[in-house]
């Protein structure tokens, strides 16, 4: 089977199943099809399948005439029926793994994915989970899942492993391409036959590691960093604030030093699919080894605590004009959860606008990237400009996201008051009414 799948990569004969046409799936589907590998992607949500079948794209990491190209040549097709995956070799799943209403992991589109996934499994098929996840996902839900539905047995009839997605919307420089994979395949010839899967789409370099479990948990490791890193300077600057003393420039000094120190920065919280959630995916896992993940799990208080905190920081700033944060006018700008996109996934900016609802303030929003978002089934829209005169009638305007096509001079200049959460108004020389995180 092995040498089998290897001749078939080589030759570009492997046909490519993508599950989930998300952020992570749409990417790679695209990227597998102008490998040369005729791709079908599979998602739930018909308006995806009906805008990829004809060519228009919904994802920025995508470039929209390599989309229009692919779906042309017949090399890129999608589908709301599981039944494709008889017609293919290699299939990724690439669906959601967000947390429940307690904060449990919830990988119940894994769960329902594989189960389809197993009633038309085939013999020499490669499957890959790429959705973040707890380490042990692979082989105790995955794999069991594969077997009894299909009854096929793993390492003998299809392989079966663990590649974890690595996106960064709106990174100019590392797309799907180009950023290194790591591999963990369930026996050492399914981390080779998917290993070369990947080096013949990819450009970026595959790292191969001996498990999925090891997969797992390096993915996990990669974003608990962030998360642990970011909790201590949020931390800091709430000391900072105390103290007096600017944290930004604190973070500009340390700099400096050459060596044994990376730049983390402070901000509203955390927000993304990723970094605010998977921590909580291994403190979850760690209990059942008896295990308290102290230090993260206090990283994790922090930064789901930094949206009240801006709201509290807001009320003195407020206070100082002789204004209750109860009806008092705020303009919260930037929704996204990070700079120049517009995907609002976990965006602590929600969380902060929450909170002056929670507090009876009127507050409004600005964000060019997303002029609407729904929460809770609730659709809320933005404000469609920013003028002078708009943003004169808000008693506080409070940066949320650092977004490059905003006009932060204009702000400055028509602001009572700034409540700069991003530091991204730093080059501003009049500074009487910003106030910085």
């Amino acid at each position: 089977m092995k040498e089998k799948l290897l001749k078939k990569i080589k030759d570009k004969k492997i046909e490519v199943g993508v599950v989930g046409l998300g952020y992570v799936g749409l990417p790679l589907a695209v990227e597998k099809a102008k490998a040369g590998f005729r791709t079908i992607g599979f998602d739930v949500q018909e308006e995806k399948i009906k805008l990829v079948n004809e060519g228009q794209n919904y994802i920025g990491d995508v470039v929209d005439s390599d989309l229009k190209k692919l779906v042309e040549a017949g090399m890129l097709a999608a589908t709301t029926n599981f039944s494709f995956v008889k017609e293919v070799d290699f299939i990724a799943i690439c669906v959601p793994t967000p947390l429940d209403r307690h904060q449990q992991p919830d990988i119940s589109y894994v769960k329902s994915s594989t189960e389809q996934i197993a009633k038309y499994l085939t013999k020499e098929t490669i499957v890959v989970l790429e959705s973040t996840t707890y380490p042990g996902t692979t082989e105790e839900l995955v794999k069991t899942i594969l077997e009894e539905g299909s009854g096929l047995i793993c390492g003998e009839d299809f392989y079966l492993g663990f590649s974890p997605e690595r996106v960064d919307p709106g990174n100019l420089i590392y797309k799907t391409k180009n950023t290194p994979k790591v591999v963990g395949g369930i026996g050492k010839d399914a981390t080779e036959v998917i290993a070369a899967m990947y080096r013949s789409v990819l450009e970026g370099d595959v790292f191969e590691v001996s498990s999925p479990a090891i997969a797992e948990m390096e993915k996990i490791l990669e974003n608990t960093y962030r998360n642990i890193n970011i909790g201590l300077v949020n931390e800091l600057a709430i000391l900072c604030n105390r103290m007096g003393i600017s944290i930004w420039e604190v973070i500009e000094a340390a700099k400096s030093k050459p060596y044994g120190f990376q730049a983390f920065y402070p901000g509203p919280g955390l927000g993304g699919h990723c970094i605010p959630l998977d921590p909580y995916y291994l403190s979850w896992k760690a209990r059942e080894y008896g295990f308290h993940t102290s230090m993260i799990e206090s990283s994790m208080m922090i930064n789901d605590r930094m949206p009240e905190y801006c709201v509290e920081r807001a009320g003195k700033i407020l206070n100082r004009f002789q204004k209750a944060l109860n009806g008092a006018k705020v303009l919260v700008v930037g929704v996204a959860y990070k700079q120049d996109i517009d995907d609002y996934r976990e965006s602590p900016a929600l969380a902060v606008i929450d909170g002056f609802v929670k507090v009876q303030s009127e507050v409004e929003y600005y964000d060019p990237w997303i002029p609407q978002y729904k929460r809770n089934g609730v659709l809320y829209k933005g404000i469609p400009e920013l003028t002078g005169s708009v943003i004169e009638g808000y008693d506080l305007v409070v940066i949320t996201a650092a977004h490059t096509n905003v006009d932060y001079e204009l702000i400055q200049r028509h602001a009572k008051a700034v409540f700069d959460t991003k530091n991204v108004m730093k080059n501003i020389a009049c500074r009487e009414n910003i106030e910085t995180l």
